[in-house]
């Protein structure tokens, strides 16, 4: 990789590209997981079979984490280490962080139960009530992430799920991360679990001897956590697609420059499975920042730099130059991003042709750093175009509705002809007799 002085992103004229260039372009580093499956399958089938023994195998293995001694779950002293060993101004962060993400999902709730008359007689609803156990999930490959700990546990504990529970992998002296461990406890969150990648997916989807059976299963993870998800689909359910950080900035002729090379390193610097693309139809625009991103990359720490350098500058980033707004808009929708900003003094206007984003953070003052930590909507988001049949975690994804209905016999009686009539076409004759002559009144 070159220095940051010499660094040059991507830049691709999409008129110009192929049809096979252009779809190349709408692949992410997940988009073949064949190098995962078998794997992840034998990792599966070891935690089915063995449970905590793996995990504590797994951990050595992959986490180079030796957590023979500590166990598979945290013990309550350690959550009380956790706040006295971190500052108290990260503290007072993660509980303003807490609020707010509590705020908004709170504002999701659904109504527990609707009704409503639809003819006299016939009341017809849906009643909302949280799944039974979910397992939450925060990833540590590339660091410590307590943002997605406070993302993923706190709409289940606004959804009302009697039974979360967050699984993290340890680190090499066998400790969970002190914040990641303050976040759970700021989020209600009362057990925890040393357990990462595929096999922490298996974990949840089986039960091991210390960690429960869930039927959910949520959160970001490595394309070995989505290989796990994928192959378990039929065992534990999991809503949100999210994998590796995604991210397209759309800027105009009016957004300012510096911001804009500022926000194109946010989700760059995930790490290189990363996909992110500035696209511009502004002239010179694209010339103009990545003139600008040397000396913002010299001020990141080498890894970080090395990864928002192999982004922008490999296959799965950089910038794309449109002829117009048209053609950026109908990119942006078949791309379906995971995090979708708009640099625009005037963003509103571009909202409306937008259809496919996870999340979509308007102005130049709404960067995705304050969307991941601070804002409230959930960052957990689907990833490789699940953008476009899939939603944002949030109180709905541990939550579940069951259709309602009541009828009058008033109400029975004037729909009873048009039932039978519908069972003896379609020839089921219980269905005919239940609404005959032969129902009592």
């Amino acid at each position: 990789m070159t220095g940051s002085q010499e660094f040059q992103p991507q830049i691709r004229d999409y008129g110009s590209l192929s049809p096979a260039d252009r779809a190349a372009l709408l692949l992410r580093p997940e988009s073949d997981l064949a190098p995962q499956m078998e794997g992840a399958g034998r990792i599966i089938a070891a935690v089915r079979d063995r449970g905590d023994a793996a995990l504590i195998d797994f951990a050595r293995d992959f986490d180079r984490a030796d957590i023979r001694e500590k166990g598979v779950e945290v013990q309550p002293a350690e959550f009380d280490a956790a706040f006295a060993a971190l500052d108290v101004a990260l503290i007072e962060t993660l509980e303003l962080a807490a609020d707010n993400i509590r705020r908004f999902h709170q504002a999701q709730l659904p109504q527990e139960m609707w009704l409503k008359e639809i003819r006299p007689g016939v009341l017809v609803g849906e009643r909302t009530t949280p799944v039974d156990s979910a397992a939450l999930y925060a990833p540590r490959g590339k660091g410590s992430f307590p943002s997605v700990t406070l993302m993923t546990t706190i709409p289940a504990v606004v959804a009302g799920v009697p039974e979360p529970v967050l699984l993290t992998p340890a680190g090499p002296d066998g400790s969970v991360d002190a914040a990641t461990l303050v976040a759970a406890r700021l989020a209600g969150i009362r057990r925890v679990f040393r357990a990462g990648g595929a096999g922490a997916v298996a974990a949840a989807a089986f039960g091991t001897q210390s960690i429960p059976r869930c039927v959910v299963f949520e959160g970001p993870g490595s394309p070995w956590v989505v290989s796990a998800k994928r192959l378990l689909s039929g065992q534990i359910a999991s809503h949100v697609p999210a994998g590796p950080s995604e991210a397209i900035l759309l800027a105009d002729e009016t957004a300012h420059l510096d911001r804009i090379a500022l926000d194109v390193l946010i989700e760059a610097e995930h790490g290189a499975d990363s996909s992110v693309h500035l696209v511009t139809w502004a002239p010179g625009l694209a010339e103009a920042v990545a003139a600008r991103l040397p000396q913002l990359l010299a001020k990141m720490t080498p890894q970080r730099r090395a990864f928002a350098q192999a982004v922008l500058g490999g296959d799965h980033g950089g910038i794309l130059t449109t002829a117009t707004a048209a053609e950026a808009y109908a990119f942006i929708n078949d791309y379906a991003p995971e995090h979708l900003q708009i640099l625009s003094q005037h963003p509103f206007d571009h909202l409306s042709h937008i259809r496919n984003a996870s999340e979509i953070l308007l102005g130049e003052h709404t960067p995705g750093s304050a969307a991941n930590y601070l804002l409230g909507p959930n960052a957990v988001l689907p990833t490789a175009g699940g953008a476009k049949w899939s939603s944002p975690l949030g109180v709905h994804s541990f939550m579940k509705s069951a259709s309602v209905a009541h009828v009058t016999g008033e109400g029975l009686a004037a729909l009873a002809p048009h039932v039978h009539r519908f069972a003896t076409y379609e020839g089921f004759d219980a269905h005919a007799m239940a609404v005959s002559d032969l129902r009592p009144a």
